[in-house]
């Protein structure tokens, strides 16, 4: 006999039509989309971060070498970007006309922004993997290095906006489908229209169950599934910094410590290939002129191993 039943109410995207369509998307299929402006890619494991990085160290030479002004939104920065300082340094690139924004920042029960001294925020880690380490006289003055905090909230929108916005936004799906820490199940961003959510502004937003299960297996918070150590609220760039950015890319390769296990397979499926819907913020890409990058631990096909284990 069938067993049939409803996903859980806690799941934010739960059209049955829909997921099945996506978990039966085989790798040799992934890449084919019908907007020819949405590419995606699948590349091996090991050079997923590396594209990213040679992208922003790209961007930074051309910009530089041009000397032109770069407006860059940044991923959660990770011990890797000690390695974009290096070429940066070695190549002697001026990034004096450089603007960073980073996506998100972590904030407490009252909606209180982590400061830049918490050794567990993505600013604090931005400036301690990449600012610090380029060199002193290739740096862009501090105040050009911007991440969230109490004063600049409500207007880090603007902020980028009167800089000419964005030139490029790096991201990539969380298990939700958040897009930076826009989260589907947030209501600080319920919508019913698409066209609404997509004019939505920098804020600060409750973070999913999800997405504190998803970070309490980060390294920064002791990989030990400590769900009481990640903060309960963050503040975010909204979908309006994405969908006015001029260039866009999307990640999807996170697995867990070089396993093929992995819980951005499906959502990276449903991402590139579910209808666009704020329940799944990453899937307003598809909406939009952007490269994504897929690994192939993530474009492997969906199958049960019951040598697994239950």
């Amino acid at each position: 006999m069938e067993f049939n039943y409803e996903p859980s109410l806690h799941v934010p995207f739960r059209d049955k039509k829909v997921l099945e369509r996506v978990r039966s998307i085989k790798r040799e299929d992934i890449e084919k989309h019908q907007n020819p402006e949405f590419k995606i890619q699948v590349v091996p494991d090991a050079d997923i971060g590396v594209l990213m990085l040679f992208d922003i160290f790209h961007r930074i030479k051309t910009a530089s070498d041009a000397n032109e002004a770069l407006v860059l939104i940044m991923p959660n920065p990770w011990p890797h970007f000690r390695v974009l300082a290096h070429m940066l340094n070695k190549f002697k690139v001026d990034c004096s006309k450089l603007n960073t924004f980073n996506m998100d920042e972590y904030a407490d029960q009252d909606g209180n922004i982590a400061p830049e001294t918490w050794k567990y925020g993505f600013g604090h880690a931005f400036k301690k993997y990449f600012y610090f380490n380029l060199d002193k006289n290739l740096r862009p003055p501090e105040n050009q290095i911007h991440t969230f905090t109490n004063k600049n909230i409500n207007d880090y929108g603007k902020m980028i906006t009167d800089l000419g916005e964005a030139d490029m936004v790096y991201s990539g799906p969380g298990w939700t489908g958040h897009l930076a820490f826009i989260e589907p199940d947030a209501p600080e961003f319920k919508t019913d229209s698409m066209a609404e959510w997509m004019e939505m502004e920098a804020r600060i937003v409750t973070l999913s169950p999800f997405t504190l299960a998803q970070n309490s297996l980060h390294g920064s918070f002791g990989m030990s599934g400590d769900l009481a150590m990640v903060p309960p609220k963050a503040a975010t760039i909204g979908p309006a910094q994405v969908v006015r950015a001029k260039n866009r890319m999307q990640v999807c390769g996170i697995g867990v410590h070089g396993t093929v296990t992995s819980w951005q397979r499906l959502v990276t499926r449903l991402v590139l290939h579910g209808d666009p819907t704020p329940l799944v913020p990453e899937s307003v890409h598809q909406l939009l002129r952007t490269d994504s990058y897929v690994s192939e631990s993530i474009a492997m096909n969906i199958e049960p191993d019951f040598e697994k284990g239950y």
